[in-house]
């Protein structure tokens, strides 16, 4: 019943509240990494950027005024990876808060002796466990940061690895997955690049990934769909791993 009632619901938000196709057009213009997606999938990624956009509130932060143009340009590359999956995935939670660039969250962290320091970092993401997904626009824009490189892509990913706790690599695989077969994989590529940059080797990834399997995680899926043929050449075995997870070959369709 509640299947039922939920895909009635979903009918009547895209019938009553579409998105304004000047709007979808400006995302395809701005957004190269949707290059070589068929006709019924942009389509699909058009009907969950509509959803999302009706489900999820953006705001601005930090004296940022959120335009739609910056709202949809955030959704489409934060419904690229649930494409073949579904919005129920960003169930749970509710907010977006972009700030106009990087931001500087107070925390406050115990050392091996019991002392608590509060600290300051300088991030252009962050997603919170059962909370909101917070954004730097400069970031999240996407015009000027290196290849590979998807903010918002990123603290999507770590949504989806919350969805049975922390942020640890691991995300609810589907049916037809093995997990000790993920485990293995990223596993043995986690550590791999720890001791690539051990050895001064440069990376054809952001080196961020070395910080924690999460990381690992995420910085992988944001490569994926940014530059899936250099991450299907330098860990193979990891893209067949978030193609079955992620249910989407990039490196195929952008050839």
């Amino acid at each position: 019943m509640f299947r039922y009632f939920q895909a009635w619901r979903r009918r009547r938000i895209l019938q009553r509240f579409p998105l304004e196709d000047t709007l979808w057009q400006y995302a395809l213009a701005h957004l190269p990494l949707l290059q070589g997606l068929s006709a019924a999938e942009l389509t699909r990624l058009r009907q969950w950027v509509t959803l999302f956009l009706h489900e999820k509130r953006l705001n601005g932060a930090g004296g940022l005024t959120l335009t739609a143009q910056m709202r949809v340009i955030i959704a489409t590359q934060a419904c690229l990876p649930i494409l073949n999956l579904d919005l129920d995935y960003y169930a749970g939670w509710v907010e977006v808060i972009v700030y106009p660039v990087e931001f500087e969250p107070e925390y406050d962290v115990t050392d091996e002796y019991g002392i608590v320091h509060h600290t300051r970092r300088t991030l252009s993401g962050e997603a919170w466990l059962g909370g909101p997904v917070v954004l730097s626009w400069l970031d999240a824009e996407n015009l000027h940061t290196p290849p590979g490189h998807n903010v918002v892509i990123h603290e999507f990913a770590h949504k989806l690895d919350m969805l049975n706790g922390s942020a640890n690599g691991y995300p609810p695989l589907h049916a037809d997955m093995q997990r000790e077969t993920w485990s293995s994989v990223f596993q043995n590529a986690f550590d791999a690049i720890r001791q690539q940059i051990d050895a001064g080797i440069d990376l054809p990834i952001n080196t961020y990934a070395a910080e924690t399997p999460g990381e690992f995680f995420a910085v992988l899926s944001e490569a994926f769909f940014e530059t899936p043929q250099a991450v299907k050449l330098h860990y193979p075995d990891v893209y067949t791993q978030l193609c079955s997870y992620y249910r989407q070959d990039p490196a195929q369709r952008r050839q």
